[in-house]
């Protein structure tokens, strides 16, 4: 069974800092996932104020503390973040600034979090099949079994530069 949940917090000078930590908690005994779609500068932030969300997250080997986000009324009152953590303890903290700063994203549970990858997966598979791909063409290489290192690199470039392929140069007579 798999959930997504909507998940939120404001950040401001009264709570500074947030932790999302599932694993923590007996209610959540699956996979989760942290999805941080868009930092939003609240209409009461202070005008000439610069407020910065910093991320404290595991990495490979350590802790990392990063701001993700710096937001100013009049600049920039939102950012659009799409930032994943698929583990888990995540502390969100508004070191400059008084906010209010508001995270928005999404939390997934079990099965989902899967499902969320391999969607991802595919649409890489997918973007790849389009920039590198001359289907039109493809079925001619196979049939004559020529399809070597030369052919491959010629569509590439072809294709590097935003041009199809030349019916010219992958015709067969």
């Amino acid at each position: 069974m798999s959930d997504e949940y909507f998940y939120g917090v404001t950040l401001s000078s009264s709570h500074q800092s947030e932790t999302w930590d599932p694993e923590a908690k007996a209610d959540y005994p699956r996979s989760n996932k942290l999805l941080i779609r868009t930092a939003l500068l609240g209409p009461d932030a202070k005008p000439d104020e610069l407020n910065v969300v910093q991320v404290e997250t595991m990495c490979l080997q350590d802790s990392i503390k990063i701001p993700v986000a710096i937001l100013k009324v009049g600049e920039t009152r939102q950012a659009r973040l799409d930032i994943e953590f698929p583990d888990a303890p995540v502390t969100f903290t508004l070191t400059q600034g008084s906010g209010p700063v508001h995270l928005i994203g999404q939390h997934l549970l079990g099965a989902l979090v899967e499902e969320f990858e391999d969607m991802e997966e595919m649409e890489e598979e997918m973007l790849d099949e389009e920039e590198g791909d001359d289907s039109q063409f493809k079925d001619e290489d196979d049939e004559d079994g020529q399809e070597g290192p030369k052919s491959k690199k010629s569509k590439m470039a072809n294709n590097a530069k935003g041009k199809a392929a030349s019916p010219k140069k992958n015709a067969k007579k």
